[in-house]
């Protein structure tokens, strides 16, 4: 599906719609220094990479779930989740599975 660029200081921001059976989800990528920081936003939940803090999703109540070792949107969504918030969880998303069914419960 259809993708932005922004860019401007030596920065990058990427925001692509992508098409999974249940829904379209949205794909947020930020180019760091070393790795992109790349967040997956289904309708009622998201995945996050490793920049980001499950701590902090769980505190505030959000259906997360983390994979780590990513670089890219497809490298996500064929990832293993390795942290989940309980609300994540109460939908049915499990560590071990593939993000992209993960997401599919998101919808």
């Amino acid at each position: 599906m259809g993708f932005q660029t922004y860019r401007g200081g030596g920065k990058e921001i990427q925001i692509k719609l992508i098409k999974l059976n249940s829904g379209v989800a949205t794909g947020i990528k930020v180019s760091m220094s070393k790795a992109p920081l790349l967040l997956i936003k289904a309708e009622k939940g998201f995945i996050m990479c490793g920049y980001l803090n499950i701590d902090a999703a769980s505190s505030l109540g959000d259906v997360a779930a983390k994979v780590t070792g990513v670089s890219s949107f497809d490298d996500m969504l064929n990832a293993r989740v390795v942290d989940l918030t309980l609300d994540a969880q109460k939908i049915g998303v499990k560590n071990g599975m593939l993000a992209r069914d993960a997401l599919e419960k998101m919808f």
